[in-house]
């Protein structure tokens, strides 16, 4: 009895003592930025911005380059317009917003975050007048022109005072053209991102990665309901506490919107949600969708075709795929009507993609590069997509030496900075 109790304590001393690891976006409060007469920029300001730029203050943290590329959020007539900074080291980036002052300079408000670790911190930057923002802010600046961008970047909620410094080196690599996929619509609730996985929130945040396409998983609840949620069952790992557990199909959408929440207190998204968010809210070109269901596939196939509809009657290109992980899956799809003209990703055999004719085969990483085969691909008219690639040594090998159409990732990041930054 004595050793049962010991063994209670030491659990619960265990258990209290963790170390809660998080991540928390920084207050973005810089009274010089809100001031009265700063305005927003310009897209076409934003724009002119894209650039890979070499680092001097600051490289000892954020590596000696990094790529700066635009992005936006819309919502109705308001557009949120973001630059964002893809670092060499560590997979760092920032986050940035951006307006013009009275006297013509350029204000960068913001956060960084370090993706390996748990680092994060304000960043407040300038573009003087006479340092390319005049330029920038008349439309009239090119990439011979100069442009530097001076500042400080602070450690968690601190005010920046650390000095940082980037100057314009080259425009961004603009070749062979490269799908930049965020595993589970933006990143892993894992890695103490704003938002949780495979959630509105994140979508929204995907290019801000540097994503710019996003892959989700999707499931049916137990009336017929396609959601998504990456785990086959309810855990503590994606959900707050609550008593619920048990297979997540085992639940009607209404009992799982009603009483579950997510680990950042958001409700479990429809699918019909997320592809919504994509067509009217984001710049994102391709959805992935991991296909969880075990049955007939007809409720996913007509969102597919409803939502790319949708973004081809707004002049918006937007390419979603069916997601094909295993043998029931391709069976379950060759069970649709036409399934042939029908856009779907294959992780299977080559075989499996000639028989679901398949848009795009996605091998796992671990085949390795495969050129002869992906070459094979491209002759017939496929694109090859590549699952799930992380480390940057891995990044660079694929990028490098392999033939690849896009590269799924933890880190859309860490592959922006790759693929923008090639020469």
């Amino acid at each position: 009895m004595k050793k049962k109790c010991l063994l209670f304590l030491l659990l619960l001393l265990f258990f209290s003592c963790r170390k809660k690891y998080e991540a928390p976006v920084p207050s973005l409060n810089w009274d010089l930025y809100n001031a009265s007469s700063a305005v927003k920029l310009t897209s076409k300001a934003v724009k002119l911005l894209d650039g890979v730029y070499n680092i001097s203050d600051g490289n000892d943290r954020f590596g000696n380059d990094c790529a700066l590329k635009w992005s936006y959020t819309a919502n109705g007539t308001d557009t949120t317009y973001n630059l964002s900074f893809f670092c060499q080291k560590d997979i760092i980036y920032f986050v940035c917003e951006g307006k013009r002052t009275a006297d013509s300079s350029i204000l960068l408000n913001g956060y960084w975050r370090r993706m390996i670790g748990t680092e994060t911190g304000k960043v407040w930057l300038t573009i003087d007048r006479n340092n390319g923002a005049m330029k920038l802010l008349n439309n009239t600046w090119t990439p011979g022109d100069n442009l530097i961008i001076t500042g400080n970047y602070g450690l968690s909620d601190d005010a920046p005072s650390i000095p940082v410094s980037l100057r314009y080196a080259r425009p961004l690599y603009k070749g062979k053209p490269l799908e930049i996929v965020a595993h589970r619509g933006g990143g892993r609730s894992a890695d103490l991102l704003p938002a949780s996985e495979n959630t509105v929130e994140i979508v929204k945040l995907a290019s801000r990665f540097g994503a710019t396409g996003i892959e989700i998983d999707v499931r049916l609840t137990s009336d017929g309901v396609p959601i998504l949620f990456h785990d086959a069952t309810l855990n503590e790992r994606l959900i707050q506490k609550n008593g619920m557990v048990g297979p997540v199909g085992s639940y009607s959408y209404a009992q799982l919107t009603s009483l579950v929440r997510l680990i950042n207190g958001e409700r479990i998204p429809t699918l019909r949600d997320v592809l919504n968010t994509v067509v009217y809210n984001t710049a994102l070109r391709y959805v992935w969708l991991d296909t969880k269901l075990t049955g007939n596939l007809q409720v996913e196939r007509d969102l597919q075709a409803e939502f790319m509809q949708k973004a081809a009657a707004i002049g918006r290109t937007l390419l979603i795929t069916i997601g094909i992980p295993d043998k029931t899956v391709l069976d379950n799809f060759r069970a649709l009507p036409n399934y042939a003209s029908v856009p779907s990703v294959n992780e299977l055999t080559i075989d499996d993609v000639h028989a679901a004719n398949s848009t795009i085969w996605g091998p796992r990483f671990t085949l390795g590069l495969q050129n002869d085969a992906v070459s094979s691909m491209h002759g017939e008219g496929r694109k090859v997509f590549v699952w799930t690639l992380d480390s940057q040594a891995d990044i660079n090998e694929f990028l490098t030496n392999g033939q690849f159409d896009g590269i799924l990732s933890n880190y859309p990041s860490a592959v922006a900075y790759a693929y923008y930054t090639k020469q």
